[in-house]
């Protein structure tokens, strides 16, 4: 099977490039630094186009023939509200158009959004499909509209939602590992915030579950059906950087946590977007994000996943947090 991934060396592209040459499909990847493919991944490569998400040409060379296509690439983090609907809601439509014009036999197009893209949820609730979207910030909003635009399309297409990730070669989690390493765990509002997670290998099992979905045109979540708290997620961090199991621990042998209030936190993101902006580098710490880091809860249910395609995440969060850590630590990261 001939299968076309964007993003396919990122922190979730390579693993589920990984999944899909260990299977035996022929993975082609849009790549825009070809040297990091070395950097990622070991003995079994897929093919490269070298090009972005602006690139047509190179979209429509990768695509070409393929008979899967798994949209993973898009920004988290941005300077202006332009780029991110640049990349995550016009790249989505390049991207689904290049497929169609040259893909005539695609079997199924999987595109990566985001629990953003959905809003949080209430406290005590997990949302679903059905809810209206109610994103917070411009990442969200530009991942829904990338949803339209796949909506849009004629060919079968699955759209799947994940909340937070984690797991070996993810950079973002990482920082919380390092901070937690000395001791200290901050924290948004009370640490009473309720989270949906996933395990980065639980994520592609789900992704190539959604691709086989008997379902086509349909929207998912996909999460671990355990509920945190951030308190909870970040303790466990500690426990897993450590080596320690939370049950067998005196209470006081856990990390510091330190609150951090609303006002000083959107004081501080503030203060970060425009120390990014006097250097032009993006940030994820802004204002706007500060909507998603303060909401009572962002938990999701993957009811309709496992309903449709026997999926269940596998991995609870101290195996899935244990192996990140083993990870980080053989890599020199930690």
């Amino acid at each position: 099977m001939k299968v076309f991934v964007t993003g396919g060396t990122g922190f979730l592209g390579s693993h589920l490039v990984e999944a899909l040459l260990a299977r035996g499909d022929d993975v082609v990847c849009l790549v825009r630094d070809p040297g990091k493919v070395d950097r990622v991944f070991d003995k079994q490569r897929p093919r490269l186009v070298a090009g972005n998400l602006n690139d047509v040409a190179a979209l429509e060379t990768g695509a070409g023939g393929a008979d899967l296509v798994f949209h993973v690439a898009g920004l988290i983090a941005a300077v202006s509200r332009a780029d991110f609907f640049n990349a995550n809601a016009e790249g989505t439509r390049r991207v689904a158009r290049a497929a169609a014009k040259v893909a005539p036999n695609l079997q199924r197009f999987v595109y990566v959004s985001s629990q953003a893209a959905s809003g949080p949820s209430r406290r005590g609730e997990a949302l679903t499909e059905s809810a209206k979207p109610n994103p917070l910030t411009e990442y969200g909003r530009s991942k829904l509209a990338g949803e339209e635009a796949v909506r849009e399309c004629t060919f079968p297409w699955t759209i799947v939602r994940p909340p937070v990730v984690y797991g070996p070669r993810d950079t973002e989690v990482l920082r919380m590992f390092r901070t937690v390493r000395m001791g200290v765990a901050p924290i948004f509002g009370d640490g009473k915030q309720e989270l949906s997670v996933i395990y980065v290998e639980d994520l592609v099992t789900a992704l190539l579950k959604a691709a086989a979905s008997p379902k086509p045109g349909a929207t998912y979540f996909a999460a671990h059906r355990q509920v945190l708290t951030s308190r909870d997620f970040v303790s466990a961090i500690y426990h897993a950087v450590r080596g320690t199991e939370p049950q067998k621990s005196a209470r006081a042998s856990g990390p510091f946590l330190l609150p951090i209030p609303s006002m000083v936190a959107r004081g501080a993101l503030w203060m970060t977007e425009k120390a990014a902006q006097l250097t032009g580098k993006p940030t994820l710490l802004t204002p706007d994000k500060a909507n998603e880091f303060l909401a009572e809860a962002w938990v999701c249910s993957s009811a309709a996943l496992e309903r449709d395609t026997g999926w269940v995440a596998q991995f609870d969060l101290g195996t899935g947090l244990s192996r990140t850590a083993a990870w980080y630590r053989s890599h020199g990261w930690l």
